[in-house]
């Protein structure tokens, strides 16, 4: 796909008005690509500050995630290297009992595969949190996976969402620091070289 191709796709995911209703916010889809992005991270939706910036990862979840990466934010921003794709675009609102909601369901089905079926460079793909893993590898723990890392190379790499909760749950899992973060590091540097 060209660069123009892409741009009117992202144009008409821009005006997509699908799930309005259901959206607190109203729509605002955000994601980055470009058909050269050698890293896809697959996300579960924005939130609040993203909806308010239009930038993915624009908050503390993006810090921590670009921190397990290594990665600035100059590098996880350039859409030549990083595609940033979650499976709802909009910001879905918030649960009863706290945390985002789910990403909507009409989202994924509509627009997400014609953004990934252009992304023909990409090397490897991070499935942050439970919504990116169950879509890609199906039903599933996100611990057991991201324990387990190793057995989804070279394709995938399961990752924990980076939200604020995800802090304690680091705490008790020194495995991940230990053993996940190193070799996270090198596969995500491998795929965006040149």
């Amino acid at each position: 796909m060209s660069d123009e191709t892409l741009a009117q796709l992202v144009s008409q995911i821009s005006n997509c008005t699908v799930c309005a209703t259901h959206l607190p916010l109203g729509p605002r889809p955000v994601l980055h690509v470009s058909p050269r992005a050698r890293l896809l991270i697959a996300s579960q939706a924005p939130g609040t500050k993203v909806h308010e910036t239009g930038i993915s990862f624009n908050d503390a979840s993006g810090d921590r995630l670009r921190s397990w990466l290594g990665m600035d934010r100059e590098t996880f921003y350039d859409t030549e290297r990083v595609a940033l794709v979650p499976m709802g675009f909009c910001y879905p609102g918030r649960l009863a009992r706290g945390g985002d909601c789910p990403p909507r369901p009409e989202c994924a089905p509509l627009w997400r595969g014609k953004v990934l079926a252009e992304l023909t460079d990409v090397r490897l793909t991070l499935l942050v949190g439970s919504y990116a893993q169950n879509a890609v590898l199906g039903p599933g723990k996100v611990s057991e996976r991201v324990l387990d890392f190793r057995h989804y190379l070279p394709r995938y790499f399961p990752l924990p969402h980076p939200s604020w909760r995800t802090g304690a749950w680091e705490r008790q899992s020194p495995w991940f620091a230990e053993d996940v973060l190193p070799t996270l590091r090198r596969e995500v540097a491998r795929a965006i070289e040149n």
